[in-house]
């Protein structure tokens, strides 16, 4: 084989090609997170009564009380009230109870089977795979280069290309400083 800008540029992008799709979804996965955490979807939403709570009572006591009452085996994160609504985050579960009525929802979450695992490419922060993320980063910058010498001609980088370039860098610029 010979050593051209196309051959290196198609070779490694196929080597790449099951990286790329795994990085562009999970990253579209994490973009929309507020609206669908493929992380954790709800799977179980349970409707629960309790008594009236005081909100002078509500404290780590009570949490833990309250978590071995409703036999939740999860890890806890954070409790706050909010209002008149008292909010516990596991984990896993999420719990909202009316502190005036005692009617609250425990909802049960779990990752959604492959589409959750992909969005830990982004997130991993394990030595083995910050190395693969770093030799992926530079093959995709090879990428780039190659394939701005791969045509020629009008429709050359030199020709035009240099200006789509130019746009697609001042385009997220933008975003960046003018509009966040």
């Amino acid at each position: 084989m010979k050593l051209t800008a196309r051959n290196t540029h198609r070779d490694i992008a196929y080597f790449y090609v099951g990286l790329i799709i795994s990085f562009s979804l999970s990253g579209i996965f994490l973009n929309h997170r507020q609206t669908w955490n493929p992380k954790r979807y709800t799977y179980e939403s349970k409707e629960i009564s309790t008594a009236k709570i005081d909100k002078d009572s509500v404290n780590d006591s009570f949490i833990k009380t309250f978590t071995a009452q409703q036999n939740i085996k999860d890890e806890l994160r954070r409790f706050n009230i909010d209002g008149e609504k008292l909010k516990i985050s596991y984990v896993n579960h999420d719990v909202t109870i009316d502190l005036a009525t005692g009617n609250g929802k425990i909802e049960s979450y779990r990752i959604t089977p492959v589409l959750g695992q992909m969005t830990k490419l982004h997130l991993d922060t394990s030595k083995w795979w910050i190395y693969y993320s770093d030799i992926f980063g530079i093959a995709m910058l090879v990428i780039a280069f190659t394939g701005m010498f791969i045509q020629e001609g009008g429709n050359s980088f030199r020709a035009r290309g240099w200006k789509l370039a130019l746009i697609g860098i001042i385009f997220p610029l933008i975003f960046l400083f003018l509009l966040t």
